[in-house]
């Protein structure tokens, strides 16, 4: 290593120190309908208290809340992050990580994140594929491994709609031919619409959900930045969900101000939802991170405003007319908890508990002191929206006693038998869990 770069690894190590941030609310504080708020405490660099990337001991497990057990359903897998369940049962599951962003990682500030994610276990190379799981016998684990599809880009979402399935790339939507039963899809993929990319592509994650009736797919597209540091024009089109119509690829921003918006749900009303991960820097009580139903037309705050008429007055020049329209939304899930996954509990044999509501796969802070996330949460609805109950625990004990992370929850999905799976991308394995039976 240069001289120049061990001086500006230490001057970081100075930075990190300067920014320590302790957290005054506890998460189920700023969790709910209705968090509580404090006073910003903007930072130069995010308060930075990672937990280690260290993978599951042998024997060692998530712990399953009462009345349910979990086990592996597939292990040695290469960052896995989302998943698919598909009509007969299959499950497909995205082994990828962060494509090359050249400009996303310069000065000091993209030194510092770079040893994060590394710390993390987020900066190994993707394995750009697509994963077929199958449990044959009925068992709860897959006895079948198959790679369906390689050579992706940063693969992330994915949908099947009759016989086409879709991939969300970090770059554009494809679609590849499918039969059921398929092991490996050969045929190349036809280019949809293309996305938001490019060498800086801060969030690039891109994922998505099809219509019921199957005619158009909605896509979630992260903002180039925090809070438009680098300006509105490198935000076009981002911090956003897509409505794109199926048949002739054309695209419209359907609700925009969604800093980075990831999982994507129907509730029981035909509503559509999401989770969004909010802002960075304001300390480790701000901003939580949330769930909401997803309006059609609506603006949500991003750069300008967090939960309604919050004002971020880092993103200049404000606009009041953009905030006065801002929605409020409906359920604050935590700062810095990094809720990712998003199921609805539609098909569940989970118990009773859990007929009614969201599954959240919350991926874990690595900037608040202490941490919050990691784990796999649920929460209640009564009919199609939230009750305003706290949410319940479903899956905890990723990280150990010395605060580093056994695994990292991510996406989530139903299966066919109705037990929850659960993606974990340190730990390398799918985890299902299941009710306890005696």
């Amino acid at each position: 290593m240069t001289r120049p770069a061990i001086a500006l690894i230490g001057l970081a190590a100075v930075t990190l120190a300067a920014c320590v941030d302790t957290a005054r609310l506890t998460v189920a504080e700023g969790t709910g309908p209705n968090p509580r708020w404090v006073t910003p405490h903007p930072t130069l660099i995010p308060t930075v208290n990672i937990a280690p990337a260290r993978g599951w001991p042998s024997g060692v497990t998530p712990q399953a809340a009462p009345g349910m057990r979990v086990a592996a359903f597939a292990d040695g897998l290469d960052h896995p992050r989302w998943l698919l369940v598909l009509p007969n049962g299959d499950v497909l599951v995205a082994e990828t990580n962060a494509p090359a962003r050249p400009d996303d990682g310069q000065g000091l500030r993209g030194v510092v994140m770079g040893l994060v994610m590394r710390r993390a276990g987020a900066a190994a190379p993707s394995a750009n594929r697509i994963t077929l799981l199958r449990d044959s016998r009925g068992t709860g684990v897959a006895d079948v491994r198959s790679v369906l599809l390689e050579g992706l880009n940063a693969p992330f979402g994915m949908a099947l709609v009759g016989t086409d399935l879709y991939v969300a790339n970090t770059d554009a939507i494809l679609r590849f031919p499918y039969t059921p039963g398929l092991t490996q899809i050969t045929a190349s993929g036809v280019t949809v619409v293309k996305l938001p990319a490019g060498p800086i592509n801060h969030h690039w994650t891109k994922n998505l959900i099809a219509s019921a009736d199957g005619r158009k797919l909605y896509v979630t597209v992260g903002s180039n930045s925090n809070v438009a540091e680098r300006g509105m024009a490198a935000e076009k089109d981002r911090a956003a969900i897509w409505e794109i119509d199926i048949a002739s690829g054309k695209h419209r921003v359907y609700a925009m101000g969604l800093r980075n918006p990831n999982g994507l749900a129907w509730s029981p009303g035909g509503a559509l939802w999401t989770v969004v991960n909010e802002r960075d820097e304001l300390g480790s009580d701000l901003v939580p991170d949330y769930l909401t139903s997803v309006r059609d037309g609506g603006f949500y705050g991003w750069p300008y405003s967090y939960f309604g008429s919050h004002l971020d007055m880092r993103a200049q020049p404000q606009r009041p007319d953009l905030v006065a329209s801002a929605l409020i939304p409906d359920y604050a899930l935590g700062p810095h908890t990094a809720s990712l996954g998003l199921a609805a509990s539609a098909g569940t044999t989970l118990p009773e508990r859990f007929a009614n509501g969201m599954f959240i796969g919350q991926h874990g802070s690595w900037n608040r002191r202490p941490h919050s996330g990691y784990r796999v949460i649920f929460v209640p609805f009564d009919g199609s929206r939230p009750t305003g109950a706290a949410p319940l625990d479903v899956l905890t004990g990723f990280l150990d006693d010395a605060g580093r992370a056994y695994g990292r929850p991510v996406g989530v999905a139903i299966d066919r038998q109705g037990g929850l799976l659960v993606a974990d991308d340190v730990g390398n394995v799918v985890w299902r869990v299941a009710t306890d039976t005696p």
